[in-house]
């Protein structure tokens, strides 16, 4: 494998009795399976200088030719912004969390203060029963 256009260097070397060569600019950042005639390449972990036409290129046995495949894979690597992830959102979340006990807590001793069953009661009406019956009316009249 090889890059041509922007910075030509070579990047895997792998022979016909499956020695291999990984050159230093992808060492830890490439990995490849090697399938009968086929090989997978995977590329981590890519700059923005990896940007480049990658092509497959055979060394012939007695030959210090090349033969390139003409159908190359242009890799276009775009700069992106990393994003850290911080333990900042945790203590958003035990603030949250604090809020809702001292809520809670402060909703339950206003209950407790209002006493809160005296109003869930239901209140019996007073009531004064008084006999009206005319024998009643009689002993009370004065003479």
């Amino acid at each position: 494998l090889l890059k041509t256009h922007m910075q030509p260097e070579r990047v895997l070397y792998v022979s016909s009795q499956n020695n291999s060569t990984i050159f230093p600019a992808f060492a830890n950042r490439l990995e490849y399976s090697k399938e009968e005639k086929k090989i997978v390449i995977t590329l981590h972990n890519l700059w923005k200088n990896d940007s480049d036409i990658y092509v497959c290129a055979v060394v012939l046995k007695n030959s210090l030719s090349l033969s390139v495949n003409r159908n190359g894979t242009m890799m276009l690597v775009k700069e992106t912004k990393q994003v850290y992830c911080s333990n900042n959102s945790w203590g958003i979340y035990g603030l949250i969390i604090v809020v809702a006990v001292l809520f809670s807590a402060l909703v339950c001793c206003t209950l407790y203060r209002v006493d809160v069953k005296k109003y869930c009661q239901t209140k019996k009406p007073n009531a004064i029963y008084e006999d009206m019956s005319y024998s009643s009316r009689r002993s009370t009249l004065v003479r």
